[in-house]
């Protein structure tokens, strides 16, 4: 399974990277406000930034809702580096934008998806990664590992090539589970990577094993 990180910011992403188990970047308007990043000419040289320092995909967001927007604003993002994922909602005219995407050899990623149908069309229309909303799912008192289950039981099945990007990921048990339900790629916030790291059991044992050298070294 692969680890993005859903981040703007290049402190992160560098530090992600530092642990050398960084496969991608995800990022969208939100995150790029929150770095203090607006207007679509800083935004994109953002984006560069962000490509240059990871080797692996960068989902990129368009703004646009209408077909020809999309398509526009795809065409741009794809320019700027081969990183470049654009990033698609899951509406009408998402589904036709990722078909021409599809067509143009642009990889796509479909997002806002929260249920199996619309996973089916995301992946009939050809995009490379198809985003369920995990945590957002679990918000509205539905199960969204189960839908990512589904999700890789449907896609096993019909042979679709659509690899499932878990979003909304909010926690390392998140993650686990995860993995557990099939899912190709997490994409989550640096601390929800981190926190794999932990475990008491882990502290405790490294704690005695510099405890017992320290008596073998005297």
């Amino acid at each position: 399974m692969k680890f993005f990180i859903d981040t703007a910011n290049l402190q992160q992403i560098a530090e992600a990277k530092d642990l050398g188990i960084l496969d991608g970047v995800t990022t969208n308007p939100s995150l790029m406000a929150k770095e203090g990043i607006t207007g679509k000419s800083e935004i994109y040289k953002h984006y560069k930034k962000i490509c240059d320092l990871v080797e692996g995909d960068v989902s990129a967001e368009v703004i646009s809702t209408d077909y020809e927007g999309m398509i526009r604003e795809g065409k741009e993002l794809a320019m700027i580096s081969e990183n470049i994922v654009v990033k698609v909602p899951m509406i009408k005219d998402g589904v036709k934008a990722l078909v021409e995407f599809t067509k143009l050899d642009i990889k796509t990623n479909c997002t806002l998806v929260f249920s199996a149908g619309q996973a089916i069309l995301a992946a009939k229309a050809g995009a490379t990664y198809v985003s369920p909303f995990i945590g957002r799912i679990d918000d509205s008192g539905w199960n969204g590992m189960q839908l990512i289950s589904d999700i890789y039981d449907i896609y096993s099945l019909q042979g679709y090539d659509t690899e499932i990007l878990a979003a909304s990921i909010r926690s390392g048990l998140h993650i686990v589970d995860a993995a557990k339900a099939g899912a190709d790629v997490v994409t989550c916030p640096l601390d929800a990577i981190m926190s794999l790291l932990k475990h008491p059991l882990t502290d405790i044992g490294l704690e005695k094993f510099l405890a017992d050298h320290a008596k073998a070294a005297k």
